[in-house]
């Protein structure tokens, strides 16, 4: 028992008293008790006790049989969810993930033991303290992620331990202990086992983790070549441009590394000081409005914007490397993999946009920027432009003041352009579909076909945007296609 004391929410405390009043033991577990030794705000808190699931039914009036053959009951409190866990016991694991049997036990080191890792295998209650038989507290002390007992064994049960050893590296800014990273690199095939789903959220996780740059250690171990193959292919690819000073897949790790340093609470290796001061405060604010939905979905973005080089590399008499229509190639490769890891098709779809046009050039007035939000869409604007920022700082730093320059010129104009309330969208026109046909259009393709001509007029003329002008300027147009 460790002297360790910490707070729990008055709910848990609730939980652990009814079920120690009524003869059983109980502690909180895992996770929350990691994070609340790191200072850390638990995202949920789990119980384990020596109850059986009836027993703990019996003791609590709203209660969900959540996964009841394994031994876990949701309490509910307060329009709280809270999983309480019978001390158990894994059977054999078959498939790599899941035991073919489960044995509940009255020992809570048994419980323990069949955990993942030393720092998430730690118990608490406010009688007895902390119950740490592994040195999980040590390792947290250290900074180190290592499986409790043997790692082999434990990945040999769940061959997703190896992606998650690496996620909480990422998350924690912790070094995964060297026989855990030796087991997890004689066992990656297992990954092939591993639900893409389940992939997916590990791999998000990390891709907006403190330190995302450990993605470099799922690569090094050979994970991304099960679950990524693409990764490894741009990791070795040279760019052979004086704009690039690294592979593609370095290039767009960095990027990802410094989109997680503009949200905050950034804990890599990479270098933030070489970013002007305005670029970061401009960076930070479009930052600021965004989800953290949407920063995953940039995360994603940066990691894949740039697939479409290998395929589209050319050498020029020179020996430089250029990639006309990259964008598009990147675009592609990018919406098979995002579909192969079911992502949803939100995200899909605002990745693929983001990564088609990460390389639109705004122009410099505000005739221009108008027709780029009309394309590229209003909604999307404060995330290009991160990508942007994330793309060119990632690139030769002795090339990028002038693409800056220019970056920053553009948010300015996109800024004007939104407070001009300038018509962007058919929806922000002053007449409708039904305006259209009034002027003896029949309904189909043709009206839309008009109203998206009126849209062009008046991004050229933002002040036209009133009902009679574009009467009349409909009028106009109709006629002339009528003479035609």
């Amino acid at each position: 028992m460790k002297s360790i004391q910490m707070e729990l929410p008055k709910d848990v405390a609730d939980i652990i008293h009814t079920l120690e009043k009524a003869g059983y033991e109980a502690y909180a577990v895992g996770g929350c008790v990691r994070d609340r030794i790191l200072g850390r705000e638990p995202q949920d808190w789990d119980i384990t006790t020596s109850a059986k699931p009836e027993q703990i039914k019996r003791l609590f009036p709203k209660t969900i049989d959540t996964g009841i053959q394994h031994g876990t009951v949701t309490v509910l409190r307060n329009r709280m969810g809270y999983e309480v866990t019978t001390y158990r016991i894994d059977g054999e694991y078959e498939d790599n993930r899941h035991p073919s049997s489960v044995e509940f036990t009255d020992n809570l080191a048994l419980d323990l033991e069949r955990r993942d890792f030393t720092m998430n295998a730690m118990a608490y209650n406010d009688g007895r303290g902390l119950v740490d038989e592994f040195q999980g507290l040590e390792d947290l002390e250290a900074g180190v992620i290592r499986c409790v007992g043997n790692p082999g064994d434990r990945f040999d049960e769940d061959a997703l331990r190896m992606l998650r050893a690496v996620r909480f590296s990422g998350q924690l800014c912790f070094s995964v202990e060297e026989n855990t990273r030796r087991a997890a690199e004689e066992r990656v095939a297992h990954l092939k086992q591993i639900s893409a789903e389940r992939i997916r959220v590990e791999l998000t996780k990390l891709l907006v983790a403190r330190d995302a740059g450990r993605i470099r250690d799922a690569y090094r171990m050979g994970m991304t070549k099960v679950f990524l193959p693409e990764l490894d292919d741009m990791m070795d690819w040279e760019q052979r441009n004086p704009h690039h000073i690294y592979t593609v897949g370095e290039h767009s790790i960095r990027s990802v590394e410094i989109m997680n340093f503009f949200f905050g609470d950034y804990g890599g290796t990479w270098d933030a000081g070489a970013i002007p001061a305005h670029v970061r405060e401009n960076a930070e604010e479009l930052a600021a409005g965004l989800t953290e939905k949407q920063h995953m979905m940039l995360c994603v973005a940066m990691l894949f914007h740039d697939l479409g080089k290998l395929e589209t590399m050319t050498i020029d008499e020179e020996g430089i490397g250029h990639f006309y229509g990259h964008q598009e190639a990147s675009r592609k490769k990018a919406s098979k993999i995002l579909r192969r890891l079911t992502f949803d098709n939100e995200t899909i779809d605002t990745v693929k946009r983001l990564i088609q046009f990460h390389d639109y050039q705004f122009g410099e007035r505000e005739k221009s920027m108008r027709k780029a939000v009309a394309k590229i869409g209003r909604d999307l604007m404060p995330m290009l432009f991160l990508v942007r920022y994330c793309d060119i700082l990632a690139q030769n730093p002795k090339m990028a003041g002038e693409k800056i320059d220019c970056l920053n010129r553009g948010i300015l104009l996109w800024r004007q352009v939104e407070a001009s309330g300038a018509a962007l969208t058919l929806k922000e026109l002053d007449i409708s579909g039904r305006d259209v046909m009034a002027l003896g259009v029949a309904p189909g393709p043709e009206v839309g076909a008009y109203l998206h001509r009126v849209l062009e007029w008046v991004l050229e003329h933002p002040d036209g945007n009133r009902r009679e002008k574009l009467l009349d300027y409909l009028r106009h147009e109709i006629e002339k296609r009528r003479k035609v």
